[in-house]
């Protein structure tokens, strides 16, 4: 069982992704005692970077994240002057059928250095991870929440508990609170499979990153552009669209590798050559068409909430800003209970 002060408020916060971190870091930093359990084996979630057996790196869930929110951007102001974050400006465009455009724009992108998933190791810094470990719905009993692994083993108590897990797994572990959990249900998260590619010769292709049309894919990237990437070989990421991942997202990854990558070769209108690597990765729930226009879900009665990319915007500074959001909420919500306690 959890043996911190009694005065101390407690908080399990299920999945290890930006939203989770970034509200486990905040509740931390005001005093909660936090604990995050994570099914995986690290953290980031939908920010991973993948290597291959050949050594070969690939960013191959979140390609890259822009700042709007002006909270957020303090945050990547401080992870530039630590190097966790650099600014990546690659040659981009849209390809059709074989023809490539360039796309004139202002959009500041960003990337982790040396991959996308150097941001959840730095958010993870100080906070208490259970790595590999699925857990059950929460059960309440009386004022607390008694949290189970999936061998029915109970882990420990908690007085608050967040999902931040993509909204149908949220759905599940919210039945407590009907409520939430029918909010949940009701966000789709449609599917992506991703394809990754290394060339020992570059491809000689005028662009480093473009959106595709008329196409299975929907965006391809050379992913050794980026900064703080290995420079000796061309590595290349592919991202079929929500509606084609949709439609074979049950497909086995060899032939999803095989049908892709003629796609790639079909949109860029090169000739096909044989890669060093090439490895498919499906995400099963990647992207939220129809994101909820709430920032988080919160029963402040149970003491149970949720946040995520699927709760106000679907991009990783949504992803940031939900789970920030729900952070203040616990917080402002403990401060108005010892006021009037107080009173």
């Amino acid at each position: 069982m959890n043996s911190t002060p009694s005065s101390q408020r407690t908080v399990a916060v299920i999945g290890a992704g930006i939203s989770g971190l970034t509200c486990a870091q905040r509740l931390q930093k005001a005093g909660f005692a936090v604990t995050v359990f994570e099914k995986s084996r690290g953290t980031g979630g939908r920010m991973s970077t993948r290597r291959t057996d050949q050594g070969f790196q690939f960013d191959h869930g979140a390609q890259y994240f822009t700042v709007r929110d002006p909270r957020f951007q303090r945050f990547v102001e401080e992870w530039q002057q630590e190097g966790v974050v650099a600014g990546w400006n690659p040659e981009i465009g849209v390809l059709t059928k074989g023809e490539y455009e360039p796309k004139q724009e202002e959009t500041l992108r960003y990337v982790a250095v040396p991959g996308m998933n150097q941001i959840g190791r730095h958010l993870a810094r100080g906070l208490d991870i259970h790595f590999q470990t699925r857990v059950r719905p929460p059960v309440r009993e009386a004022a607390h929440w008694l949290i189970y692994d999936d061998q029915d083993f109970l882990l420990e108590e908690f007085d608050v508990v967040i999902s931040t897990a993509p909204a149908a797994q949220s759905a599940e572990l919210l039945v407590a609170s009907p409520n939430l959990s029918f909010a949940a249900q009701q966000v789709k998260m449609t599917g992506c499979w991703a394809v990754m590619l290394a060339f020992e010769e570059s491809l000689g292709l005028p662009f480093e990153a473009a959106f595709v049309n008329d196409s299975p894919l929907s965006w391809v990237a050379c992913n050794s552009s980026k900064p703080g990437r290995e420079k000796n070989v061309e590595t290349w990421v592919l991202h079929a669209s929500p509606e084609w991942s949709e439609e074979h997202l049950e497909r086995q990854p060899n032939e999803m590798l095989f049908q892709l990558t003629e796609a790639f070769w079909s949109a860029t209108g090169l000739a096909a050559r044989e890669p060093e690597s090439l490895t498919a990765h499906r995400w099963r729930y990647a992207v939220p068409p129809e994101p909820l226009s709430e920032r988080y879900l919160f029963d402040q009665e149970l003491q149970i909430g949720a946040c995520g990319d699927w709760c106000g915007g679907p991009r990783v500074e949504g992803a940031f800003v939900s789970g920030y959001e729900l952070a203040e909420r616990i917080i402002a919500t403990v401060r108005t209970t010892s006021s009037d306690r107080q009173g």
